[in-house]
């Protein structure tokens, strides 16, 4: 795997990684130093640094670390003849730790840095993320659509809460609200007085909330009016909100897909470079119907389905905790088997979810200082989405690394 990141990245360095492209052994590390292998060469740490670098493995990583390294840089803190730090330049004095990888990893910070610290490392560490896919459209590396056969099952909901958790984990994230008929995105986000604003009467400035990069037809008519469009011309609508929308760089845009199997699904599949489909369904029979059908559809399209959330898995008592299946029991687990696809999560039906979507603050907020190792007070919905995301860009860094791989098979027939 990591031959095929430095095939990469000997591509894609920029300026600023030139200085990490060298193994230059700093004169600090001379008497104790290892080399640590990225993609972009050799570099030289204190040896206690580089081995916990070999060895470090993470619930959160698709390999150890050590195989997903495509750059690191190290600068010591700056010592005098007898080895003391400078105190007259605390920035020159500090030690600093920098790891670029090709996944968005954010939650292993805590860990890792108590891992450094373990060995002696008292300086700061940041992590940077390098996503070595190609543009797939425009500014966009891929794009994840959130569906399902049926509305009602908290489809919006999971969409809002994915796209926060998966940029909590270091990816730039931008959400398309693409239910045409009924956006719910400015009111699970906040933005219900949000207006769209033009720069040149050609092209829509994305809204903003949360670190993410918002569109939504919401923002451009009357939330008391409904849209009273036939298929194709909401298609067309759709389509021209997500290309005149002048989105930043995103390494993910989360699609929020109208429910149905439709006219806007099959432009979306047919139009766009889709990376894959998560599918959300309740456990109840009548949902999971049209769940089945969503599932055939994307893969008619060849479209991956990333896998399966079934929402509103269980009610659990506040009081005391009981859980109560008031939907059914593990319907989403057993379509998922029967269709080779993943479940990515069971979420509870909960009061605070409903509450916080209404306010505008989503649930997975609770989870915003993921790499603070003080910070132990979690939501464990919010600690759930965080496994979604967490599925998704593994499979997404696979996705992207096995696509070079990718050989074509040739059929002799008699024909």
């Amino acid at each position: 795997m990591l031959s095929w990141l430095k095939q990469h990245f000997k591509h894609t360095t920029t300026a600023v990684d030139a200085a990490a492209q060298t193994p230059v052994a700093d004169p600090a590390l001379t008497a104790d130093a290892l080399a640590v292998a990225t993609a972009s060469g050799d570099v030289f740490l204190p040896a206690a640094y580089a081995k916990v670098l070999q060895h470090f493995t993470d619930a959160v990583l698709p390999q150890p670390l050590s195989a997903l390294l495509l750059a690191v840089q190290y600068r010591a803190p700056a010592t005098d003849m007898a080895g003391h730090c400078h105190q007259d330049n605390a920035q020159s004095a500090t030690e600093w730790l920098h790891l670029t990888l090709p996944i968005a990893a954010a939650s292993i910070k805590p860990a890792l840095l108590t891992a450094l610290q373990a060995v002696g490392f008292v300086g700061d560490l940041q992590l940077d993320y390098q996503d070595p896919a190609p543009r797939r459209h425009r500014t966009l590396r891929h794009i994840v659509l959130v569906a399902s056969g049926k509305g009602g099952v908290g489809k919006s909901t999971t969409a809002v809460n994915l796209a926060l958790a998966l940029s909590q984990q270091g990816a730039k994230v931008g959400l398309l609200d693409a239910d045409i008929y009924g956006p719910s995105v400015p009111t699970l986000l906040g933005l219900t007085a949000h207006k769209a604003s033009s720069p040149d009467e050609k092209h829509i400035h994305p809204a903003e909330a949360f670190g993410l990069a918002v569109q939504s037809i919401g923002f451009l008519v009357d939330p008391a009016n409904a849209t009273v469009w036939r298929g194709p011309m909401a298609s067309q609508a759709l389509l021209q909100l997500l290309n005149e929308t002048l989105w930043p760089e995103l390494d993910i845009l989360v699609v929020d897909m109208p429910p149905g199997t439709g006219d806007i699904q099959l432009t979306m599949a047919q139009k766009l470079p889709v990376s894959g489909a998560v599918i959300v369904t309740t456990p109840q029979d009548v949902a999971l119907c049209d769940a089945q059908k969503a599932i055939h559809m994307f893969r008619q399209v060849n479209i991956p389905v990333l896998g399966l959330v079934e929402n509103m898995s269980f009610y659990q008592c506040p009081a005391c905790g009981h859980a109560d299946h008031i939907f059914g029991c593990d319907g989403g687990s057993e379509l998922a088997q029967r269709h080779g696809v993943a479940v990515l999560a069971q979420l509870p039906l909960l009061a605070d979810i409903r509450q916080r979507s209404d306010a505008g603050q989503p649930i997975a907020l609770d989870l915003n200082n993921i790499t603070d190792p003080a910070h132990d007070s979690v939501h464990p919905v919010a600690a759930l989405y965080q496994s979604i995301a967490i599925q998704l860009l593994n499979t997404l860094y696979y996705q992207t690394v096995q696509a070079p791989l990718a050989t074509t098979a040739v059929v002799f027939t008699d024909d």
